[in-house]
């Protein structure tokens, strides 16, 4: 399993051009802490609180029988991406309850990073309804968990989440740094296309 590199040095790189603001979104313990922990040459910040007995009667813990945390406000890493880029990632809550808050995160972000769970795909549309109503362009990453069923064909999710053809789908491990990364660019060259805002990387 992947996780974020100890180092003490968080200042960035001196060639560092652009900075972009990116989210990690998704429903409820679809991995978006294990996803920006596994990324970030930081220490990533996590504003992580233990689930409560009131709570488990509101967070559906289906498929995440031994998650016992669960996040109250955001994560957040960093990932240079090359020598001129680097990305601030911001992971919001997966709880329904608390989408006001991320709606507020979306400022300045260029994208989101939709994880997904083929478990559980029909809980990730209130997740991309949203990102659509605020016009905020999205990649979806299908997070593999161990226990899901035998891998599903990308076509056939893409019709079942009913995805636009240019809407990057990709699958990742979020435990995995290198997989996930993967999904990251994935959400990059596809903000490039659309924007020509970014380097290259």
């Amino acid at each position: 399993m992947g996780s974020a590199p100890d180092s003490d040095d968080v200042h960035l790189g001196p060639g560092v051009q652009t900075a972009v603001k990116l989210l990690v979104v998704g429903h409820f313990a679809v991995g978006k802490t294990t996803f920006v922990g596994a990324l970030s040459e930081i220490r990533p910040l996590r504003t992580e609180e233990v689930m409560t007995e009131a709570g488990a009667h509101v967070d559906d813990l289906a498929g995440s029988r031994e998650k016992t945390t669960t996040t109250v406000a955001l994560d957040f890493g960093r990932l240079t991406l090359s020598d001129a880029l680097v990305l601030y990632l911001f992971g919001t809550p997966g709880q329904h309850r608390f989408t006001g808050l991320w709606r507020d995160l979306t400022s300045g972000a260029l994208g989101a990073l939709v994880l997904a769970d083929t478990r559980r795909l029909s809980e990730s549309f209130d997740v991309m309804g949203v990102l659509e109503e605020l016009g905020l362009p999205y990649a979806v990453a299908l997070n593999d968990f161990d226990d899901a069923s035998a891998s599903h064909d990308l076509d056939e999710v893409r019709e079942a989440l009913d995805l636009l053809p240019s809407t990057p789908l990709v699958r990742c491990d979020a435990r995995d740094r290198v997989s996930s990364t993967e999904a990251l660019i994935a959400l990059v060259e596809y903000l490039m296309t659309r924007s020509g805002e970014l380097e290259p990387v």
